[in-house]
Parts: structure tokens; C-alpha cells; sequence
């Protein structure tokens, strides 16, 4: 009897180890999936295509119902022909230099030789053939001098104690004592902030026209016209921009090598704001800050009273309570797309990511049919037919099953956590499902960061985001950065305080010369 009952306690002592190492193998078969999904998800983001455009036969299958039910076996009804006119395509864009000066270089025979092979008689102009080619005029550098008169007065001069002395007006310059320009300085912050060019290569193209112009020159012009003259325009567009109802934000990295209390390889911030998509005119404007605390947007929006559309980062959501957090589904929506990325091709077609790619594609496919109505109707129509729809695939979401570690319960979690500020898209009409528009503003910056690396100073790094923020305010408004830029520089130093609303990206002064023509603006890239 015994040993029944030591057999029985054997046998119960081994089933607990084994149900105790299938724990164990199951556990250790979910972190491998885990690992995997991982490395998938690195080397797709390393290797793989940028875009989250989906596979063609899953995105489309959810508009194309009438092809998808079509039942081709029934007779066809009978068709009518409907003819049209259209306009005959013209040329490539890029063919069109209709807005571009035209120099006519005229060719004709000599006398001696109008005369005609045949019979022998003078030859006469029937016509013209031609042929036509770009010039390009390379930049060119010269010394202007200004000389401006000086008058004394022959009388006082001979019987007078005191001689009046009076010159002839000049205007400003930029920078006294310098040798600067509003065109030398407009040209290094192009070159810098637009072509993205570094002050180290623009040094070395200075140098070979003639000009031995250092880095360190050019970074003082770019500070001191910052701080004296541009932070005017910066300072009054935060006022515009602040009096709006509907903006965007985002943050990037920059790093600052000489930046107290931190070193060299730390990470400080550029802050972005911009106007919605509900504005006619476009501010843009960047802000230099050592952190990433939830204070600097809440001092910088102290009086912004709003719709604020912004990603899921949690800074976002301790502003003011007069600021309403509009949250982006497509950073949603990029969560489930990295969640497809590791899942295998055979599987995609009907797996979960796939799923929720979709749902959140059809309500983006009806966003963009409401693109060209009013806000007010806009609203209602997102109440009546998309709202219902988002309220239905959060729920889809919550009853998911997935193991919360995977990419797809990620996904899920984030989604799940967001809804709070995903839905508050459903209280305005002049919001939007996207914060996008501030990401292509992030856009130029960080193509610049790629070249420049890093800021010098916490002075350049502010300077930088002055000149960052009219140059791309000024695209946005279809100017031409560097022309603008010169027609800045050339009027705040003699200009009033009272007079800067005219200069702004919209104002009155602004010449028609800054301005994009219709061809050049197509490509320009500006909103």
C-alpha cells in the first residue's frame, strides 16, 4: 500500500514538472515570436520601403464592391457611346519656362552669300527656325561701395565758428562695420537652410570666387541678423499665430556641442508650430529648447486657446485645459503597419494588422471626399457617417485577442490609449485626421540635420530657428526664400516698428518679385 501511494505521489510530482516546463516552453516559444517580430521589424525599417502604402489587392478591394459582385455570366445591357472633348496635354512641367527671360540670338547669312544655289538671284527671310536652350549665369561677388556725399557750407566756413556738417541719407546696413549684405547674408542662410549646404562647404565655395569668407564670419552674420532685425517678424508671426483656433505641433532632435550643463552628444530640441489647414495664411515657426518637457510647449501656447493636433508623446496632454488635444490616426495607424511588416505574406491578406489598416484606410478615404466642403459640413458629416464607424473599430479593437507583447498587442495598446484624443477629431470640422501638415514641415529640418550634423551654440541654435521659420513661413505663402529674405534685410534695419505688419509673408510691401510665378510655384512644394 505504501508504495501505491508513493507511486501516485511520484506521478503527481512529475505531471507538476511537466505542466511547469510547458509553461516554461510556451513562454519561451512567445518571447522567441517576440525576438522575431523584432528583427523583422529592424530590418524592414532598414531595408524596406519607407511608404505605408498596402498591398494593392487589399486596399482597393474595399471601394470596387461593383467588381467584386459582378456576376459575369449575366447578358450585358446595351451600351451607348458618349464622346467628349478635352484639352490636348501640353509638354512635360518641367519643359514650361514660360515665366523665364527669353535672350534672342539672331542668325543670318552674310550679303555675299544670299544669293540662290540654283539660279543665282537674290535670296529673301521666308521665315525663322529655332531652337531653345537653358543659360545658366553663375552667382557673381563684387564690392558695392556705398558713397554718400557730405556738404559744408563756403559761408560759415570763412566767417562762422561753427561749420554745419551734412551728409546725404544712406540706408542701414545690416551690420555695422561689416562687410555683410542683405544679399551676402541672405545667400549663406539659402544656401544653409534651404540646399542645406553646411557653412564648412559654402567656406570652400566662397574661396573659389575669389572671396575668403570663414565659417565663423558667416555664422556671426547669421546670429547678428537674427537678433537684430529678423526676430521682429518671428516675434509678431507667435502673435498671428497664437490668435488662431486650430494648430499643429512636433518636436525633433538637434544636437548643440556647447550647451551648458550638458554634453556634446546629448540630445536637445526643435519645437515645431504651425497653422491648420483651415488658415489662408501659413505660419510656420521653429523653436530652439535643450529638452523635451511638457513646459515648453505650455509656455510657448501660454495664450493658444484651441484645437492642438499633435502626436501620442504624453507632454502633449498636460497643457492648458483651454487646449483640446487632437491626437493623429495615422501614427495609429502606423503602429498596425508595423505590426503587418512582421507578420509572414501568406498570412497578411486576412491577419489582424490587415484588418485594422483597412478600417482606419476607409475612414482617411472618406476624409479626403470631405476635403473641398465647409467645415460645418464637414462636421456633420463626419457625425453621421464616420463617427460611427470609429466608434465601431475601437470596439473591434478591445475585444481583440493578442498577446500584449506581440506587434500587433502594441498596436493595439497604443490604440486603445489614444482613443481619448483620436476622437476629439469628431468636435470640430476644422480639424484633421493627420497631424501631417507639421510633419512635412519637420521634414526640411531634418534633411538639413543630416548634412550639418549639429549646432555650434545654443545663440546658433536659436538663430537658426528664426531663420528656419521665415524661410519655410515664406514657402508656404509662395515666396521665394532668398528674395524675400534680401527684401527683409534691406527694409527692418530702416523701418519702423509700426510698419512690420507690411512686411510679413502677406503684407503690402512685400514686391511682386518675391513672389512665385504660377509655373515655378507648381513645383515649388509650398501649401
Amino acid at each position: 500500500m505504501d508504495n501505491i501511494f508513493e507511486l501516485k505521489e511520484l506521478v503527481a510530482s512529475q505531471g507538476e514538472i511537466l505542466a511547469q516546463k510547458d509553461a516554461r516552453i510556451a513562454e519561451l516559444e512567445t518571447l522567441v515570436k517576440h525576438y522575431e517580430e523584432l528583427f523583422r521589424l529592424t530590418k524592414s525599417r532598414q531595408y524596406g520601403s519607407s511608404s505605408e502604402k498596402g498591398e494593392v489587392s487589399n486596399q482597393l478591394g474595399l471601394f470596387d464592391e461593383v467588381e467584386n459582385t459582378a456576376d459575369l455570366s449575366e447578358p450585358e445591357q446595351e451600351r451607348e457611346t458618349i464622346t467628349y472633348s478635352r484639352s490636348k496635354r501640353k509638354g512635360k512641367r518641367c519643359e514650361d519656362f514660360s515665366s523665364l527671360p527669353v535672350e534672342v540670338i539672331e542668325y543670318e547669312l552674310p550679303e555675299e552669300e544670299r544669293t540662290c544655289p540654283d539660279c543665282g538671284n537674290a535670296l529673301h527671310v521666308m521665315g525663322h527656325d529655332s531652337r531653345k536652350e537653358l543659360k545658366v549665369i553663375p552667382a557673381q561677388v563684387r564690392v558695392v561701395e556705398h558713397r554718400y556725399a557730405v556738404y559744408a557750407c563756403r559761408s560759415c566756413e570763412e566767417g562762422s565758428v561753427h561749420v554745419p556738417i551734412v551728409k546725404a541719407p544712406v540706408p542701414e546696413p545690416v551690420i555695422k562695420g561689416s562687410y555683410a549684405s542683405p544679399s551676402a547674408v541672405a545667400q549663406v542662410m539659402t544656401q544653409k537652410y534651404v540646399m542645406h549646404v553646411p557653412l564648412y562647404r559654402q567656406e570652400q565655395d566662397w574661396l573659389r570666387q575669389g572671396v575668403h569668407l570663414s565659417r565663423q564670419t558667416m555664422a556671426n552674420w547669421v546670429t547678428r541678423c537674427s537678433e537684430d532685425w529678423l526676430c521682429s517678424v518671428y516675434d509678431r508671426l507667435k502673435d498671428l499665430l497664437l490668435q488662431r483656433e486650430v494648430l499643429h505641433a512636433d518636436e525633433t532632435t538637434c544636437q548643440v556641442l556647447n550647451e551648458p550643463d550638458k554634453t556634446p552628444t546629448s540630445k536637445s530640441y526643435m519645437w515645431l508650430y504651425r497653422t491648420g489647414g483651415d488658415a489662408d495664411r501659413h505660419i510656420i515657426l521653429y523653436e530652439y529648447q535643450p529638452g523635451r518637457s511638457h513646459v515648453h510647449p505650455k509656455t510657448f501656447l501660454k495664450s493658444f486657446k484651441g484645437y492642438l493636433h499633435a502626436d501620442g508623446y504624453e507632454g502633449y496632454h498636460k497643457l492648458s485645459h483651454d487646449i483640446t488635444v487632437v491626437g493623429c490616426w495615422a501614427h495609429m495607424r502606423r503602429k498596425w503597419y508595423d505590426a503587418l511588416k512582421v507578420t509572414g505574406a501568406d498570412a497578411r491578406p486576412d491577419s489582424i494588422p490587415q484588418q485594422a489598416i483597412n478600417k482606419i484606410g476607409y475612414l482617411f478615404h472618406l476624409e479626403r471626399s470631405w476635403k473641398d466642403l465647409p467645415p460645418e459640413e464637414r462636421f456633420q458629416r463626419r457625425r453621421e457617417e464616420s463617427l460611427p464607424l470609429a466608434e465601431e473599430f475601437f470596439a473591434w479593437c478591445a475585444d481583440l485577442s493578442v498577446t500584449p507583447k506581440s506587434a500587433a498587442g502594441i498596436a493595439k495598446h497604443y490604440t486603445l490609449n489614444q482613443k481619448r484624443w483620436l476622437m476629439n477629431v469628431y468636435r470640430d470640422g476644422r480639424t484633421e485626421f493627420s497631424n501631417n501638415r507639421i510633419e512635412n514641415s519637420v521634414r526640411p529640418f531634418a534633411v538639413g540635420r543630416r548634412n550639418w550634423l549639429f549646432f555650434n551654440s545654443v545663440k546658433g541654435a536659436a538663430a537658426s530657428s528664426i531663420v528656419y521659420s521665415l524661410i519655410e513661413t515664406a514657402k508656404a505663402n509662395g515666396l521665394k526664400p532668398f528674395e524675400y529674405l534680401v527684401f527683409l534685410l534691406e527694409r527692418i534695419p530702416n523701418s519702423r516698428m509700426s510698419e512690420i505688419d507690411s512686411l510679413l509673408p502677406w503684407g503690402d510691401s512685400v514686391p511682386d518679385s518675391c513672389r512665385f510665378s504660377p509655373v515655378s510655384g507648381s513645383a515649388s512644394g509650398f501649401v
